[in-house]
C-alpha cells in the first residue's frame, strides 16, 4: 500500500521563494509509515488537517515534535 504526499508550501524546511509543489510516494504497511520516508528530504514537514496546519519536526536527538 502507498500514500501520495504533496507539499504545496514548497520545501518544508523553509526555503523562501520556492513555489513548486513536490509530490512523492510513501510506502504504508497497514496504517504505519516509516518516519525515515517522511524525513528523507527535510527535517520538517507540514501536515494539513482540515483548516489547520501542523509542523512535524525531527530533532537533533532523533525525537519528533508536533506543533500547531
Amino acid at each position: 500500500m502507498s500514500a501520495t504526499s504533496a507539499d504545496n508550501d514548497g520545501n518544508a524546511a523553509g526555503s523562501a521563494g520556492s513555489s513548486s509543489a513536490t509530490t512523492r510516494t510513501l510506502t504504508m504497511r497497514g496504517s504505519r509509515i516509516d518516519s525515515r520516508e517522511l524525513f528523507a528530504a527535510a527535517r520538517e514537514i507540514i501536515i494539513a488537517h482540515g483548516e489547520d496546519s501542523y509542523r512535524l519536526r525531527l530533532t537533533s536527538q532523533n525525537k519528533l515534535i508536533l506543533t500547531k
